[in-house]
């Protein structure tokens, strides 16, 4: 099966029918189409887009946007937000709806010139677990990827009055990582991977942070995980603060990733393909889209 999405094409702010993209929609989809655009109008090629499901926080699809702009994805039925980012340009979410059977018209998004966003007020903010999600991506060998994520973190911010003295810290329940399948999830755990019973907890510790212009900031730390420590780099875009949620406390949010070397912390994929098991591969690309909340002017407690 297969619908047609409308491209327009615009100019100067106004808008015409052009030619239609046919979509191959599979049974029980639906689709829906951006078309990015930068502060002057023209065609955003290249802007990050990130497609996370509404209900589970799963990333279930990431690209880029071609030379003219656009981006479409078809999904399952369900809510999914969708983060757009650009290098220099303020990032943008906005959240659709699917329904099987629909193509949905391609959304014009106009990026914003990137603004030198308020930074969090000096003191403790604590991370608020239903508004935060810690998921990984990794290629299973010979197969697609495997999308997961961790249940159970806790994490504290120290933000000093210069950003740069300010420091971070992560405590992830290792046991609480899922996939969606039983099997496998129960097999991560073992000692064959993350071996859960020696080794309970990945520790994320910040060490510095580095402003890299507009929103990006790098912070650079170490991650203990499997019982072996190594430096490591967030590449971080700081999303900003507001007074807000039902609550209306005040809370700020960044979207950091890193790519991870499994060997780096002793998983030893080649030997598990050498014994015939079927494992992801030597990369794991880690993303920490965290929502935390003010608390006060003391210095936070290290998660134990």
């Amino acid at each position: 099966m297969a619908l047609r999405l409308l491209r327009r094409r615009r100019s100067h702010g106004t808008s015409g029918a052009g030619a239609s993209i046919s979509v191959p929609l599979p049974p029980d989809s639906g689709a829906f189409g951006f078309e990015i655009v930068d502060p002057t109008g023209q065609p955003m090629g290249g802007a990050e887009v990130t497609v996370t499901a509404v209900e589970s926080h799963r990333v279930v699809t990431r690209g880029t946007t071609d030379p003219n702009g656009y981006f479409i994805a078809t999904l399952p039925p369900g809510s999914y937000s969708v983060m757009t980012v650009a290098e220099g340009l303020s990032p943008a979410r906005e959240t659709v709806d699917i329904t099987a059977g629909v193509a949905l018209p391609p959304t014009r998004l106009g990026l914003a010139p990137a603004r030198q966003l308020e930074l969090p007020t000096a003191g403790t903010w604590l991370f608020d677990p239903p508004h935060t999600a810690i998921r990984f991506i990794a290629k299973h060998v010979g197969m697609a990827h495997v999308h997961g994520r961790f249940t159970r973190f806790q994490g504290g911010i120290r933000v000093a009055p210069d950003m740069t003295d300010s420091q971070v810290s992560v405590r992830i329940d290792a046991a609480s990582i899922t996939t969606g399948n039983n099997t496998r999830d129960n097999h991560l755990r073992s000692a064959d991977f993350l071996d859960v019973e020696r080794y309970p907890y990945i520790d994320f510790t910040s060490t510095r942070f580095a402003y890299r212009g507009g929103s990006k900031w790098t912070l650079h730390g170490t991650l203990t995980m499997h019982g072996t420590s190594r430096s490591v780099g967030l590449d971080t875009t700081y999303l900003g603060m507001v007074n807000g949620g039902y609550d209306q406390e005040l809370r700020c949010a960044a979207l950091a990733k890193a790519e991870l070397h499994r060997e780096d912390y002793t998983l030893n994929w080649r030997s598990m393909l050498a014994r015939g098991i079927a494992v992801v591969g030597p990369t794991i690309q880690l993303e920490m889209d965290v929502q935390a909340m003010y608390r006060t002017h003391d210095t936070p407690t290290p998660p134990e």
